[in-house]
């Protein structure tokens, strides 16, 4: 077990010295947010096993032939990997995540309501579809950072290094993200 006071560049210089615990300990530490941001993108527990794995022997490889060089972003840097391994897989199938949450659940589909009348189930996954289809509307860019906030639980300071952006531009496509669903739960007129 390593310090708490060790930094992740400390853990990956001990790594890249032989010590192969050290991104043992990484991975322990951050395996949780990066699997959970996985499946929330493809929503298939087998699928995001093997993308965290593929994730992980790309960290590796990078690693060990010199190519890491984003000191002090190790975290960004792996959900970036984890980013692009997803967007292959769905670039090769052509199909679209549902957001799903840490235990493999849709997001919208967690809701539950004591004594729900089937009058009230069914108008509750139909608002449940309206807003996942709204959601798929978003522009790419506010899209992107909605999930990565509040279904992969990254902070402003990380959507914007993970993006390649300032927290300023990752808080306005937030802003903007938050006022265009509004928009349109106004305009169908979807009761919450």
């Amino acid at each position: 077990m390593y310090p708490i006071v060790q930094t992740d560049n400390e853990l990956l210089q001990r790594y890249i010295n032989g010590d192969e615990n050290a991104l043992a300990f990484l991975l322990k530490k951050y395996q949780r947010k990066i699997f959970s941001f996985i499946m929330m993108r493809v929503k298939d527990r087998a699928l995001a096993e093997d993308i965290f794995q593929d994730t992980f022997f790309k960290v590796i490889d990078s690693l060990k032939s010199g190519r890491y060089n984003e000191e002090g972003k190790f975290l960004p840097w792996v959900m970036m990997i984890a980013n692009n391994l997803c967007m292959d897989h769905f670039r090769r199938n052509k199909r679209m995540p549902t957001i799903v949450d840490s235990d493999g659940k849709d997001i919208l589909n967690v809701l539950r309501f004591a004594d729900e009348s089937r009058e009230d189930k069914v108008m509750r996954e139909q608002t449940v579809k309206q807003i996942k289809d709204m959601v798929e509307l978003l522009p790419a860019d506010q899209k992107e950072v909605l999930i990565l906030r509040h279904y992969a639980d990254l902070s402003f300071k990380e959507i914007a290094e993970m993006t390649g952006t300032n927290i300023n531009t990752a808080l306005g496509r937030m802003r903007y993200a938050l006022l265009n669903l509004r928009k349109m739960i106004g305009e169908k007129a979807i009761v919450m």
